[in-house]
């Protein structure tokens, strides 16, 4: 399905990127905190971008998605034009609001179809992320070890991306926007995403924090190899897919149900990691994690398509979760100074409160 390979071959970006990022700094000469640096343009490009993405995207999901879809792929080959630290942070500016714009609308396309067709869509479409980004990390390893080039790599990969852009032109979407509401309907859909974002980001900010530093909590805190800790995302990001794919084959699964169940799993899962006092322990609670955390945010998606047919919610609830990915990582940043890193990613088990909390408010009638 075309909704399921842009959201694939974004993940193969996003995956490449990690195993890409060594390479860079040498070629560039560049130190860590550099490097750092010029990643924190990401977010800096994405948050405005999500911001005005849904203002445009909404009415006209499908060339909204075709054109983020190209434009992103054309950001993505810009990083091998840089030569400097500033042209590099350049770029990935471009590339973080390319790629909040493609995530709007890739939601809200994705909620469009599941509308108008009456399929679950959320599920399996971000499903195809983690799955992309499990396999294109080490296949971009192997590609640097055959002598490939970063430039090279990155225009390959522009190349897939606008490829699969082409497999949008099968889908069939509406266009237009339905009546609009009223203005007190409007302050009330916002209301509203404030609070589902918030929850969205809750588990955001956790699932970043596994990506970035759970590699580093092995290697320097359980004694494991480069190997081994390096798996760690990828138990992660499979356990996620998994989940995804868990709830949709039970399609009697209530928002309800898993709000408990990332609240508890999800909370616990990374506090077993965290304070686990061996590999296989920690690796257990990443996965446990990943399995609970995972199929909550395209659930809340999924009822923020129904619940709006305007598009309005999907779009505030995508943006504000957005959050949780800028915020995580100067969170675990400071906790770790202050608590270390093996206690600072347990503290992040408190973020399953709000999601618990939910689960206890929410009347089962509407669940």
């Amino acid at each position: 399905m075309p909704l399921i390979a842009v959201c694939a071959v974004w993940g193969v970006f996003w995956g490449s990127w990690s195993a890409l990022l060594p390479a860079i700094k040498q070629d560039l000469g560049i130190s860590a905190g550099d490097l750092g640096l010029a990643l924190s343009a990401v977010p800096l490009g994405a948050v405005p971008a999500m911001a005005l993405a849904g203002r445009l995207v909404r009415g006209r999901e499908r060339t909204a998605l075709m054109a983020t879809t190209v434009l992103f792929a054309l950001s993505v080959t810009g990083i091998g034009l840089a030569g400097t630290l500033w042209q590099l942070a350049l770029a990935l500016l471009v590339v973080g609001a390319a790629s909040g714009a493609l995530d709007i609308a890739l939601n809200l396309a994705t909620g469009r179809a599941e509308r108008e067709t009456g399929r679950r869509l959320f599920q399996p479409v971000h499903a195809a992320f983690p799955v992309a980004v499990i396999v294109a990390a080490p296949a971009t390893g192997l590609a640097r070890s055959l002598g490939l080039d970063v430039a090279t790599m990155l225009v390959t990969i522009g190349l897939l991306v606008i490829a699969t852009s082409l497999s949008l032109l099968t889908l069939t979407l509406g266009r237009g926007l339905p009546e609009t509401s009223a203005e007190t309907d409007k302050r009330a859909l916002w209301g509203s995403a404030i609070v589902i974002g918030t929850l969205a980001a809750c588990v955001l900010v956790i699932e970043n924090s596994v990506e970035q530093w759970s590699v580093l909590l092995l290697e320097e805190h359980r004694g494991a190899t480069p190997l081994v800790s390096s798996a760690a995302p990828s138990v992660y990001m499979a356990a996620l897919t998994v989940g995804r794919l868990i709830v949709q084959a039970l399609p009697r699964v209530s928002l309800r149900v898993l709000y408990l169940v990332a609240g508890l799993g999800g909370g616990g899962g990374i506090v077993l990691a965290g304070l686990g006092g061996s590999v296989p322990i920690s690796m257990i609670g990443f996965g446990l994690t990943g399995l609970a955390l995972g199929p909550l945010v395209p659930a809340l998606l999924s009822r923020a398509a129904a619940d709006d047919s305007s598009g309005t919610l999907v779009w505030g609830v995508s943006t504000i979760s957005y959050t949780g990915f800028v915020v995580s990582p100067l969170l675990v940043a400071g906790l770790s100074g202050w608590l270390g890193l093996p206690a600072a990613l347990a503290a992040l088990g408190l973020l399953g409160l709000p999601l618990l909390g939910r689960f206890a408010v929410q009347r089962r009638s509407v669940s």
